[in-house]
């Protein structure tokens, strides 16, 4: 496994084994609070991980025990002026649909706090894993602003326009078991084990064919909010674009052959 850091809070590993790379939120002083130059390591990552052919799944994890991301960074916003603010707006959405328009699948591993901003990272994601510890929400309301990250776009395509109303209009907090249930992640389990959980699912994603990958996640998201004919349209323009692939060739081969397909990535 190699390691390499973009700026002071962030840092990447690329499994050798795999084409897993994990993003890992790296401000344990501040619970991974999201502060300007936070939001710029973010950015940096994911534009370098977007541009590795290699790198098949990211997951998305945190160093602090007790927190995967508990949101913004109210202490450095509390010294803010407008214009500085306005300022910084660019800056931390970066950050957000950085980890949102990663080309590849992306898996979020949950623990404790996963507040605000926090949230709408891992919202930013394919595929939520959390553990028992873990408590969800965008409370953005309660301090006078909305969730800026994604998340009164991203929460009701999740758990339907209604559910999402009443989460982000009342604040509140919910735990693991009860996010299981609504939608808001979608694996609950053992305490501690988020991040080996979402390293095997990222692991057995990586199994398959990253032209296949790329294409269905493109077809996935570029889909969401379409008609149904419209949206068919999109699948059928992926479809075409990995149907003469070599991975296409590669993987109906191996089929036949009853082994394991030895994917080009082309």
């Amino acid at each position: 496994m190699s390691e390499e850091r973009f700026g002071e809070f962030v840092l990447v590993r690329r499994h050798e084994q795999g084409h897993v790379a994990e993003l890992v939120l790296d401000r344990p002083m501040a619970m991974n609070a999201v502060s300007t130059e936070m939001a710029r390591c973010v950015a940096g990552a994911c534009a370098a991980l977007g541009e590795d052919r290699d790198v098949r799944v990211v997951v998305l994890t945190s160093t602090h025990e007790r927190a995967f991301c508990v949101g913004a960074d109210l202490k450095e916003r509390n010294s803010f002026s407008d214009a500085e603010l306005l300022r910084q707006r660019p800056v931390t959405r970066g950050a957000y649909t950085g980890v949102l328009e990663l080309p590849v699948p992306t898996v979020a591993a949950v623990h404790g706090f996963a507040l605000g901003g926090g949230f709408e990272l891992a919202l930013a994601c394919d595929v939520i894993v959390a553990d028992r510890t873990a408590v969800v929400g965008l409370p953005e309301v309660s301090v006078g602003v909305i969730p800026g990250g994604g998340g009164t776009q991203l929460l009701p395509r999740r758990v339907g326009a209604a559910r999402a109303a009443e989460l982000i209009f009342s604040a509140r907090r919910v735990e693991a078991l009860e996010a299981g249930e609504l939608g808001l992640v979608d694996q609950v389990v053992e305490a501690g084990r988020d991040r080996e959980e979402a390293l095997a699912l990222a692991a057995r994603i990586a199994g398959n064919s990253p032209v296949g990958l790329r294409a269905a996640k493109r077809a996935l998201r570029l889909g969401q909010g379409l008609d149904l004919r419209a949206g068919l349209e999109v699948e059928d323009a992926a479809w075409r674009a990995v149907a003469f692939s070599g991975d296409r060739a590669e993987g109906v081969a191996a089929f036949n052959e009853k082994r394991r397909p030895e994917w080009p990535g082309e």
